[in-house]
């Protein structure tokens, strides 16, 4: 196996990640609506779809997304992250919320998270905190996991729903 000759950019490895994915989700609704339109599949029945009884729904999923992919420069960059309520209720709504997602993104500098790599991120979830030792372990180890998890089940739900998606469609094409 070729080791790489540099470690890539904290930056490097989560912005432009995000970016790709949420764009391509945002892809994937498109092709959602064509689908449930041309099926006359409420767009509701899409938005409050579950794979499971205690998973959030596709409006979850995609919100979930956009929070880890907006906190990560605020947690690491030091940067404020702009609120947004998790009242989408439609999926103009959802593309509305990752285009601000990938808009808040485009004005990342690339330089953010630059010497703060080693930084201690403490997360707070109620009364629980999770401490991870260094910026880097956070955006490994929890925000890019967390984040292809809820991808991944966006993902899930609209093909358990029936739209026409495959792979590449999630990997997005090159």
């Amino acid at each position: 196996m070729e080791v790489l000759p540099h470690m890539p950019k904290l930056f490097d490895i989560t912005v432009p990640v995000f970016q790709r994915a949420l764009s391509n989700l945002s892809k994937h609704l498109d092709k959602a609506r064509n689908y449930a339109d041309d099926a006359g599949i409420a767009h509701g029945d899409l938005l409050s779809a579950r794979l499971y009884p205690d998973m959030l729904p596709l409006t979850g999923q995609v919100q979930r997304m956009s929070d880890t992919a907006k906190f990560v420069p605020a947690r690491v960059g030091g940067l404020t992250a702009p609120s947004m309520p998790d009242t989408e209720a439609s999926l103009d709504d959802l593309q509305a919320r990752i285009a601000a997602t990938i808009d808040y993104l485009n004005s990342v500098p690339s330089t953010a998270f630059d010497g703060r790599e080693s930084n201690e991120v403490v997360l707070k979830f109620g009364p629980r905190f999770i401490t991870f030792p260094t910026a880097t372990d956070y955006a490994l180890v929890f925000a890019l996991p967390n984040f292809y998890f809820h991808a991944t089940t966006a993902y899930g739900i609209l093909r358990h729903k029936g739209v026409p998606l495959g792979k590449l469609d999630f990997i997005g094409a090159a």
